[in-house]
């Protein structure tokens, strides 16, 4: 059974326009096109056409969303990735949810003191969460390793108060490294490594990544949005200094 352009744009909510655009780029290329030049799918263009908006409710760009939906042929597999992400992505909202949460309890809180001081401790408005985010990659990409590891027990019985504090950490780290990257310090500096041991330790909190890990969550800090994101809030180019910094501690501390 096939499905003309039109009908798929209607049964997705998709415009017929970005279907074409996703053809031109080959994203999503029809099973065949009429004599008439028009556009027809067959069912393994629409189950692709899911993993497309799936993985751009996740905010992909539409490069990376193709490099992941053409690693996998098999679909079953492909959807379990994508499910996986879903989950992280539900992981980190509601990381992110926990922290607005305080955040308006704490101001509704400072009504009753005259408004003095809103917000106790202002660093808890920019919490890194590195190490509990690096800790889902592990979980993910390194299942075997995680779960050797005993980690999962840790998450799960940390207390409120401590992932605050790991979370404060994270966020002065990212403050420091961004100091370094203003002052022009290379990446491999004594000073910039010395800060990294202290990465590398938070991160033993959760997790132990070996040289090769390293490697993969070093270059994450640009190529993974979700990283990235966090520290260019702090300064633009933040997370190019600190996946070299990462890539060279690697090679200098974890080889």
């Amino acid at each position: 059974m096939a499905w003309s352009i039109a009908q798929v744009a209607r049964m997705s909510g998709v415009t017929s326009r970005t279907l074409r655009h996703y053809d031109e780029i080959g994203l999503l290329t029809p099973a065949w096109v009429g004599g008439n030049g028009y556009r027809h799918y067959e069912e393994d263009q629409l189950l692709r056409l899911q993993q497309i908006l799936v993985l751009r409710e996740l905010d992909l760009g539409l490069a990376e969303i193709k490099e992941i939906i053409d690693r996998h042929t098999d679909p079953v597999e492909a959807l379990r990735e994508h499910h996986r992400r879903l989950l992280r992505e539900r992981d980190r909202l509601d990381a992110v949810a926990r922290m607005v949460t305080r955040t308006i309890t704490e101001l509704q809180e400072s009504e009753g003191k005259g408004g003095m001081s809103r917000i106790s401790r202002p660093e808890n408005l920019f919490e890194g969460f590195d190490g509990v985010r690096y800790g889902a990659e592990a979980r993910e990409r390194w299942p075997e390793h995680w779960e050797r590891s005993g980690q999962q027990e840790l998450l799960d019985t940390l207390p409120p108060e401590e992932i605050d504090r790991l979370g404060q950490e994270a966020t002065a780290g990212m403050m420091r490294m961004a100091e370094f990257m203003t002052a022009g310090t290379p990446t491999d500096d004594p000073t910039v490594l010395a800060e990294l041991d202290a990465h590398y330790r938070h991160l033993t909190r959760f997790w132990s990544p070996t040289a090769a890990e390293y490697t993969h969550l070093a270059r994450m800090q640009v190529d993974d949005e979700r990283f990235g994101a966090n520290y260019e809030r702090i300064a633009e180019g933040l997370s190019g200094y600190m996946r070299d910094a990462m890539l060279a501690y690697a090679h200098a501390r974890l080889s």
